[in-house]
Formats: C-alpha cells, structure tokens, sequence
C-alpha cells in the first residue's frame, strides 16, 4: 500500500521549503507535508547560487507587497525559524539599492517612484546634486538622477534562509525525501499520486509544483499542463579592487550591471542580451559578459572600478516565465489539486517567503488572506494576458 501524505511539494528549495514551513506553522492546517528535492545538497540550486538582493523598487504593485513582506520576515527571522532557541543567521544587509538613470530611462523609472512609494517602499528619488553629495565617488555626469531604497532593500545569504526553512520545516513535521518526481497520476481533475525515481508511489491529496528551474515545466507536464517556464543562466562575478572600496548599497547601472560589496571584494552581474539567453542547463561561465558590459561599465562610472580583478565566477539558472518573467503562483486552471509555484525569473528566493504564505493559505483556506496575489494566478498563461513589469533586472 502506497503512503499517502495531505500535501506533496516537488522541489524543496527556497520556494518549495518556504511553503512547507508556513503550511506546517498554519494552526489551521492539520495534515502532513512530504517535500521531494533530489538534491539535498543544494549544490546547484537556484536558490543557493542566487546573489540574494531584495528590493522594492518593482512597478507592478504585487512584487512591491511581495518583498516588502519579505523584508519583514527576515527583519524577524529569529522569531519565525528558531529551533530549540537557536535563530538561523541569514547576514541580512539593509544597505539598499540605487538604481542609477539616465535622462531616457527617468520617466519609467519615475513613474514606478510614484507606485512604489504609493504602496509603502520607502524609496528616494536623487537627482545629481544630492546623488554626488551622497556618493562622491560616482560619476554622474551622464545621469538624471538616481532611486534609492532607503529601508527594506539590499541582500541575504539565500543558502542560509533555504537550510533555514528547512529545518524549522523539519521541526514542525514535515517529511523531506532525498528523491525526484518521475511522474504524476491524474484521476480526471485531481492529481492522486506521485511516483518517485527511488521507486513506489505517493498518495497525495495536493500537489505543489515549485521544482525550480530545472524541473517545473517537467513536472506540469506530468500533470497534463504546460508551464512557460525554461531554464536561463546568469553569472556571477566576484573581484577585487586595488582601491579600497567605500560603504555602497547595490548598484543598478545604466546598463543593467550590478554591482554590490561582497565583503572584501565586489559582485557583479547582469543579464546577457535577449539574442544570447537561449534555454540551458549548463553551468559554463560566459567571461565575456563581465570584460565587455560590466567592467567598462563599471570604470566609467568610479575610479573604485578601474582596478578590478577578476577572483572567481559562477552561474545559477533563472525559473525564466517566458511569458512576461513574473511569477507563476496557484492553482492550475481545470485542476482541483495542482498548485503551481514557479517562474520567478530571477525574483523567486526575495519572494519566497511571501509565495510560501500565499501557497499555504490557498491550500488550507481555498483563498489568500495576507497578500492578494491573484494577479498572478495561472490562468493569464492560457489567455495570454502577460504583465508588464517595467523593474525586471
């Protein structure tokens, strides 16, 4: 006889441990949790190769909610994921982010300023003046001005949260499988059973797609359904300055390079063009991304970055929503127990803990009740009804 639990989770990384552990704190919830992730290590997880920013500085209203609840949940991460008195250190660092624009780029960026602000990001609009009297080192030169998080923005050690949700997790009761999900049994409008690579069968009462990047369209494909969702690399590059390096918040340029302290050295990223992001699984650095976009970027921009040299690189793959590179949260359309939690397109361990909250109240309540995220429930896949998001980096 197959073991049956009340929820089986594909995927038990940033997204997919952030739902176990909300659901299993839920006092409504009274069932059991099983969470597959086939590897345990989370070596090469999405999560634990994320760079870990969280911002507001978003245009659509939701993602601003989203990690403005997040921010608070890691403010307090030792009220929520202690176990037996012992709080996890995630190394969150309120340091900001500052998005730098040029005169073209002020209008859009402006008006996700007025939204931001609207739906409580503290968010500061700098023009040239006071962004110099503010960073001296920079060149502003060429800007208009400058956005600056001055609350609730800057970055995390995501490794951490995800071993942190897990444990608590753990602790509460929930069941993790070092396994993968080969396969799913469909009973006309319900998912009844998860077959695993290991062998045997899992009897489930819901089902949770939040596979990641790597796996959630080839689980949704399991189920009968398809998911927008593909693959893509981002690199990261991690180097030395021979001229000390002041106090910064994360640096959005001009250009889309980013750049952010990483204790004695910098981090640096940025996505590659539209033409040069095709679907992989491989973890091939591409090099020339940091010697022709974000060096020379970057040394226009400072003396601080004329002396870079590079320490060591590294890639991660986006959970890339091909549609409009939003998330993919809810049920499935047609489906009355396949919930889909992906397509985060970068953005999935900032909102982990606001989709973990949504995804265990729709299992537990059948609706939200702290975030309303409809909006980015998955029937806008088959209408085709894509958000514009205007803040994706």
């Amino acid at each position: 006889m197959a073991e049956r639990y009340d929820v089986a989770i594909a995927g038990g990384a940033g997204v997919g441990s952030a739902v176990a552990y909300f659901l299993a704190a839920e006092p409504s919830f009274k069932g059991s949790i099983l969470v597959v992730e086939r590897d345990p290590s989370y070596e090469f997880c999405s999560s634990s190769r994320a760079t870990g920013g969280i911002r507001q500085q978003f245009s659509t209203p939701e993602n601003i909610a989203m990690t403005l609840y997040g921010a608070a949940f890691m403010k307090a991460v030792g009220q929520h994921l202690a176990v037996e008195g012992e709080a996890p250190d995630i190394g969150f660092r309120e340091n900001g982010y500052l998005l730098l624009a040029t005169a073209a780029q002020l209008p859009v960026l402006s008006e996700n300023h007025g939204v931001q602000r609207a739906h409580g990001a503290e968010i500061t609009f700098l023009p040239p003046d006071r962004l110099k009297e503010r960073f001296p080192w920079l060149n502003v030169d060429d800007l208009a001005g400058g956005f600056f998080g001055e609350r609730n923005e800057g970055w995390f050690d995501p490794h951490a949260l995800v071993m942190a949700f897990r444990r608590k997790a753990r602790a509460l009761g929930v069941h993790y499988v070092a396994d993968e999900v080969t396969g799913l049994v469909r009973d006309g409008a319900r998912i009844t059973g998860v077959a695993l690579r290991a062998g045997g069968r899992i009897d489930a009462g819901a089902v949770i797609d939040a596979a990641g990047a790597r796996d959630a369209a080839k689980v949704a494909r399991m189920a009968g359904v398809d998911l927008p969702v593909e693959p893509r690399k981002r690199c990261a590059f991690i180097v030395s300055s021979a001229v000390p390096i002041p106090p910064s918040p994360l640096i959005l340029h001009t250009n889309g390079a980013g750049v952010r302290p990483e204790g004695r050295h910098l981090l640096c990223v940025i996505s590659p063009p539209e033409d040069a992001d095709p679907p992989t699984e491989d973890f091939d650095v591409d090099y020339a991304l940091f010697e022709d976009a974000i060096w020379p970027e970057l040394a226009a921009r400072s003396p601080v970055f004329e002396s870079l040299k590079l320490v060591r690189a590294y890639c991660c793959h986006y959970d890339y929503n091909t549609l409009d590179q939003n998330a993919l949260i809810g049920l499935y359309p047609g489906l009355a127990n396949f919930y889909v939690a992906t397509g985060f397109s970068g953005h999935g361990i900032m909102q982990a803990p606001a989709t973990g909250r949504a995804v265990a109240e729709l299992v537990t309540f059948g609706g939200y009740r702290t975030l309303d995220l409809a909006r980015f429930g998955v029937e806008r896949i088959l209408t085709g009804a894509a958000i514009r998001e205007t803040g994706v980096y």
